[in-house]
């Protein structure tokens, strides 16, 4: 059910940062504008099988498979740990670049933000653990129940991170008329996401 409760607690899930929201900063502030709103649609988007799994009951045959979710996660780290080399190097997807570089595709910028949430397996093992509590009890509405929150969820995903890039893609200008500042972000994204990689290394099932 969608309740104030739910809202208020997808809100703080939300707006916690994280993966998604560094690289939607990143965009924001190495794209521009659109980049940044390209880069919350993937993220969003790459909810989707996290939602799907939990909903029909497949995350708990990913917590309870160890050597599946080992799969998904490493693919995750070495993913982040490319992007962490790319941002160091100043040239890959990350990097911040000056105003008249070449523009990079928005959807190559969405897959991007997709396949960070889709590689990481800790997502629907989270969705099975956040829905269910706010579920009616109703075991015959439960798989539409389930879409609902998560439709909802992905909504409120897209919006805050939007506006989390939109904010980055406003500062933009000041950025790119630093060097210095443009070389201390992409060290600053380097790091972060060498950490977030460390991080999702950790986890376990």
């Amino acid at each position: 059910m969608i309740t104030i409760q739910f809202l208020i607690t997808a809100l703080v899930v939300v707006i916690a940062p994280g993966t998604g929201v560094v690289y939607t900063l990143a965009m924001g502030l190495g794209r521009g504008k659109l980049a940044a709103v390209a880069a919350a649609a993937g993220c969003t988007f790459g909810i989707v099988p996290h939602l799907t799994a939990a909903t029909l009951g497949l995350a708990a045959v990913l917590h309870a498979s160890a050597l599946l979710f080992n799969i998904v996660k490493f693919a995750g780290v070495a993913y982040l740990l490319w992007m962490a080399w790319g941002a160091l190097r100043q040239s890959g997807a990350l990097a911040v670049k000056p105003a008249d570089a070449t523009p990079e595709p928005l959807m190559r910028v969405a897959v991007r933000g997709a396949l960070i949430n889709i590689l990481n397996p800790k997502l629907s093992i989270f969705f099975l653990a956040l829905l269910p509590p706010f579920l009616s009890g109703d075991a015959t509405r439960a798989t539409v129940e389930m879409a609902q929150l998560g439709a909802v969820f992905m909504a409120m995903t897209f919006v805050v991170f939007a506006i989390y890039g939109l904010f980055a893609g406003m500062v933009r200008a000041r950025v790119l008329a630093s060097r210095r500042a443009m070389a201390w972000l992409n060290r600053s994204f380097a790091a972060v996401f060498a950490a977030l990689a460390g991080r999702l290394a950790l986890e376990r099932a």
